[in-house]
């Protein structure tokens, strides 16, 4: 077949900082799923795409692209409203795993696709595996169902799902363009749209454990999602959210899943509880249900019950006790003092190379892998006393875990110590 347009056109037309045309666009990526563009062309116009940015109508014309490229789910037989988070990724970041049981307490189902862990970051799939017996795979019938009986889901994306954003996901990896706003903002709301929810909550991360370091660039992406989402149809609103410091007090697959069930218990860290309840506002709020209080849901039981019906749900033992890792280190405090930074990409970085994370995407993660904080910014601590606890199964890791947090926090008087909010802003 003759095709409409030229690769190399196209290129050029990005490359002098001109907009591309709806037809153009939607050619591009249907012929590069197709595999008439090539990886080489593709990566040429990521980077120019990188280097001159896009116009809101050219990132939605992209985006709806990447869409048509798959399947959609549809929810609309479901007899609740739905409505989905999504999170630009930190360092012990573990909010879905107490959020969509949380929400679906409350009257608004949740279908919460997810991913793996890559780098720093972990994958909230990597988590639940952390569970005996869980699975993440489930057909579109049974993700259906479960929404109507128990209310939450949390799984895999099925492949159907915007299959132009896995191939272009993988080449942005590989060519130095994954920070281009624009592919970061229709990589995400794509499959988000495509999945079909009615509402959507995003929580945009700024600071050393977040992809976005900046917070000027951090609110550019969460204003770019929320007009994709507007654009489409979905109620959307971002969060943007501290990530100088990690979340809670675990960093590790089977660690945060026992900080999440603390949450679920009633207890766990005042800052994970707090981004929990303020999450589960903005969905409910957005599905209609103003007239819910989340925190009633933690406290009197209900959001524990429908964890553990999710978890069995998906063949999870919810009762099951979690892996322990076979060897445990301490790293300790100097001095005397108020612990005043703790580097949540240094910590990241040292969980991942105690084994919690992956470097490629066929690499084995550890379950029980992963770092304790004993301490969090704000506390005061005693010279020896315990500031976290380095898990793994292979201990031949902690010397380079050890190194990952060489020069990670400050201990101070205290005196200069101004704590950062939690939530810096609300974007709709």
């Amino acid at each position: 077949m003759s095709e409409s347009f030229d690769a190399v056109d196209i290129i050029r037309t990005k490359r002098d900082r001109q907009e591309l045309s709806s037809e153009q666009i939607a050619w591009t990526l249907d012929a590069y799923t197709r595999g008439v563009i090539a990886e080489e062309q593709m990566s040429a116009l990521a980077m120019a795409i990188l280097l001159n940015g896009m116009g809101r109508r050219e990132i939605s014309d992209w985006t709806n692209a990447m869409i048509e490229s798959g399947e959609r789910m549809d929810f609309s037989s479901l007899s609740r409203p739905t409505a989905d988070k999504h999170s630009t990724g930190g360092v012990g970041d573990k909010i879905t795993l107490p959020l969509a049981p949380l929400v679906a307490a409350c009257g608004v189902a949740v279908p919460q696709l997810s991913g793996r862990g890559l780098g720093h970051t972990g994958g909230t799939l990597d988590k639940l595996e952390a569970i005996p017996g869980w699975r993440a795979d489930l057909s579109n019938e049974e993700i259906l169902r479960q929404l109507e009986d128990v209310g939450a889901v949390i799984c895999a994306a099925g492949t159907g799902l915007a299959p132009a954003d896995k191939r272009l996901y993988a080449l942005r990896d590989v060519t130095g363009t994954v920070e281009a706003i624009p592919l970061i903002a229709s990589s995400i709301m794509s499959k988000k749209i495509a999945e079909g929810t009615g509402a959507l909550v995003l929580d945009v991360k700024a600071g050393s454990g977040a992809f976005m370091k900046d917070v000027e660039q951090a609110g550019e992406l969460a204003r770019t999602m929320v007009a994709l989402g507007t654009d489409a149809g979905v109620r959307t609103v971002a969060l943007l959210t501290d990530m100088s410091t990690p979340l809670g007090l675990t960093a590790g697959n089977g660690l945060e899943v026992r900080e999440s069930v603390e949450v679920l218990a009633g207890g766990g860290p005042a800052d994970v509880v707090e981004l929990t309840v303020a999450l589960a506002r903005e969905m409910l709020s957005a599905a209609g249900h103003d007239d819910v209080d989340p925190a009633e849901a933690l406290a009197d039981g209900r959001a524990m019950d429908v964890w553990r019906a999710m978890i069995s749900a998906q063949d999870g033992d919810p009762d099951a006790a979690l892996p322990v890792a076979k060897e445990a280190e301490q790293v300790t405090a100097e001095v005397d003092g108020v612990l005043t930074r703790l580097d949540a990409m240094q910590v990241g970085v040292a969980a991942w190379r105690l084994g919690a994370g992956r470097a490629r995407r066929e690499d084995p993660v550890q379950a029980a892998a992963g770092i304790e904080l004993h301490a969090k910014p704000g506390d005061t601590v005693r010279a020896g006393q315990p500031l976290m606890t380095l898990h793994t199964d292979t201990p031949e890791r902690f010397a380079r875990a050890t190194e990952a947090l060489a020069g990670g926090w400050e201990i101070t008087d205290g005196s200069a110590y101004a704590p950062t909010p939690l939530i810096i802003d609300r974007i709709s």
